[in-house]
C-alpha cells in the first residue's frame, strides 16, 4: 500500500508544506524510519532528530517552524498518526469470518450481523453477541453474558456468566472477566468462600490489555467505565468502580469495593487498598502504594503513598542517609573529645 503526501493530507485534514507528490510507502517513529516512510513530531524533545531522520516527511503541529523535509501541518500530530497508521494497517490484518464448524453455540444464542466466532470458542446458554463483534479462537463466553456491537475478542479470553460488555471494546489475550471476587470468612482457623453473586459491567471503547483479571462483585456490579483503557497484568478486585476516560497501566492492582474517578492515571506496579475513592483527575504514580484516599487532581507517588512533592524532599532525604550517618560518627568523636577534655581539665 501507497499513498501521496497530498492523500495523507486529505486524510488527517492536514496542510502539505513542500512536494505534496511524495509516495509514501509505511510509517515509523522518528529514529527508526527510513527512506519512504512518514513520521511524526508531537514532542519538542525529539526536534533534532526532526532534520537528521531518514523519513521522507514528517507530521508535525501546525505551530512548527519550517524543516528541511516536507512536511504535513495538523492540529493534533499524534491523532493525526494514528490515523495514518491505521490506514496503512488495514490491509494487514486478517479477522476471522463467519461461525466456524469447531464453535459451540448453546442454546438461545443470539449472533447480531457480521459476528465471526472462531475455532473452538464456547458460547454458552442465552448469550447475546452484537453486530461487527469478531470473538477469536478458544474463547469462553458464559450463561446470560452480552457483548455489544463492533467489538474484538482476542484468543482465549473467559468472560464468565451474566456479564455486560458494551460496545466497540477490545480485550486481549488472556484475560478474565467475571472470576470469582477474592471473599473468604475465617472460622476457627478455616477460610470458608464468601459466594460472589454478582456481576461485571464493562462500558463503550474500553480497551483491556492481555492477562487482566476483573472479579465480578458479591453482590452489585464491577464497573468499568466508557474509555478506560487498562494495560496488561492488571488486577482490579471486587466491587470496584472506575470512571471513564481513566488509564491504568501494567501490573497496577486494585483492591474490592475502590471507587476510581474519572480522567484518573493508575501508572505501573501501583497498588491500591480496598474502599477508598481517588478522585477525578488524580495521578497515582509507579508503584505508589495508596493506602488512603486521594482527592480530585492530585498527584502522589511512594510507600505509603503521599503528595508527589513531598515523597520528592522525602526521598531526597533517604538519599542523604550514608552521609548523614557520617556526619553523626564523626560529631560523636567529636564530642566524646571534647568530654575528655573537660574532665582532665577539672581533675
Amino acid at each position: 500500500m501507497q499513498k501521496t503526501l497530498k492523500e495523507i493530507a486529505e486524510l488527517i485534514d492536514g496542510e502539505v508544506i513542500g512536494d505534496s507528490s511524495i509516495v509514501i510507502k509505511g510509517v515509523a517513529g522518528i529514529k527508526e524510519a527510513s527512506e519512504g516512510d512518514i513520521t511524526f513530531l508531537a514532542n519538542p524533545k525529539y526536534l533534532p532528530f526532526a532534520n537528521s531522520t531518514r523519513a521522507s516527511a514528517i507530521v508535525v503541529s501546525r505551530e512548527t517552524e519550517p524543516l528541511t523535509k516536507p512536511v504535513i501541518r495538523a492540529d493534533n500530530p499524534s491523532l493525526a498518526f494514528v490515523k495514518i497508521v491505521a490506514s496503512f494497517s488495514s490491509g494487514h490484518i486478517s479477522r476471522p469470518t463467519g461461525i466456524h464448524p469447531t464453535a459451540v453455540l448453546g442454546k438461545n444464542v443470539s449472533l447480531g450481523k457480521d459476528v465471526a466466532i472462531g475455532a473452538y470458542a464456547v458460547i454458552e446458554d442465552n448469550v447475546s453477541v452484537g453486530n461487527n463483534t469478531v470473538i477469536y479462537a478458544g474463547c469462553f463466553l458464559g450463561h446470560h453474558t452480552k457483548i455489544g456491537d463492533d467489538s474484538l475478542i482476542y484468543p482465549n479470553v473467559s468472560i464468565r456468566e451474566q456479564v455486560v460488555i458494551g460496545d466497540k471494546v477490545i480485550i486481549h489475550s488472556g484475560t478474565v472477566i467475571g472470576s470469582d471476587g477474592f471473599g473468604f470468612i475465617t472460622i476457627k482457623g478455616a477460610h470458608h468462600k464468601i459466594p460472589q453473586i454478582g456481576t461485571v459491567q464493562i462500558g463503550d471503547n474500553v480497551e483491556i490489555g492481555a492477562n487482566v483479571t476483573i472479579d465480578r462483585a458479591r453482590f452489585d456490579k464491577t464497573i468499568i467505565g466508557n474509555g478506560t483503557k487498562i494495560d496488561n497484568l492488571v488486577h482490579i478486585a471486587h466491587n470496584v468502580i472506575v470512571g471513564e476516560n481513566s488509564i491504568i497501566v501494567a501490573q497496577a492492582g486494585i483492591s474490592g469495593s475502590t471507587v476510581i474517578g474519572r480522567d484518573v492515571t493508575i501508572a505501573g506496579q501501583a497498588g491500591l487498598v480496598g474502599h477508598i475513592t481517588i478522585g477525578d483527575g488524580a495521578i497515582l504514580a509507579a508503584q505508589a502504594g495508596v493506602t488512603k484516599s486521594v482527592p480530585p487532581n492530585t498527584m502522589v507517588s511512594g510507600y505509603p503513598a503521599r503528595l508527589h512533592e513531598t515523597a520528592k524532599r522525602v526521598n531526597a532525604c533517604v538519599q542523604n542517609l550514608p552521609k548523614l550517618y557520617e556526619t553523626i560518627n564523626e560529631l560523636k568523636k567529636k564530642i566524646e573529645e571534647l568530654e575528655k577534655k573537660i574532665k582532665e581539665k577539672n581533675k
